[in-house]
């Protein structure tokens, strides 16, 4: 079974802010699915099956700093190896339309990548950073923000070169998956 884990804060408040694009992503990438609620587990969660693979694709509702409570839950109730979690995150130090894949790396200051790392006592899953570009400001007033309609644009842009993105997931070796996904061809931003 495959956990594939979008960051976000919920709430209508938060919808389409830069924390939310692990949100925003997994609603893409499963075309509109209604996601359900599952109060035990602290998520919303969508679950179904690309090619023989279970995948269960959820939102934490535990907000961002405490998103490794709902991942710990599904590792331990679905015995889910680390190898097999993907986490889908914001990432401020990155331009906007940017993205990268990282496996067994520092949460590099994001706090919901920190509690995940504490919770499961390790940062061996794999990581899509997703960039929101940089601010001068305040960063906590920066990621709580919404996209500009021209960030919207570039986002909605990104999501469509990452589109195979979890089809290749469920098939390729991680090392082909990095390199594939973090060529600086396909990764630059026009």
């Amino acid at each position: 079974m495959k956990l594939v884990v979008g960051l976000g804060n919920p709430g209508l408040e938060y919808e389409k802010t830069r924390h939310n694009v692990g949100f925003m992503f997994l609603d893409y990438i499963t075309k509109g699915q209604a996601f359900k609620l599952n109060k035990k587990f602290k998520a919303m969660e969508y679950e179904t099956s690309i090619g023989n693979e279970r995948v269960m694709f959820i939102k934490p509702l535990t907000f961002m700093n405490l998103s490794g409570e709902a991942v710990m839950k599904y590792v331990n109730f679905y015995k889910i190896l680390l190898a097999d979690i993907l986490v889908i995150q914001d990432d401020m130090d990155m331009e906007i339309g940017n993205y990268k894949l990282l496996f067994n790396r520092g949460d590099g200051g994001h706090n919901g990548i920190k509690n995940i790392v504490s919770m499961l006592g390790s940062r061996e899953f794999l990581r899509l950073k997703i960039g929101i570009s940089k601010s001068d400001g305040d960063k906590k007033e920066y990621v709580l923000g919404r996209f500009s309609t021209k960030e919207l644009e570039i986002i909605m842009d990104t999501f469509g070169k990452l589109a195979f993105f979890i089809d290749d997931y469920f098939v390729m070796n991680r090392d082909i998956l990095m390199g594939k996904y973090n060529s600086r061809e396909i990764n630059k931003n026009d």
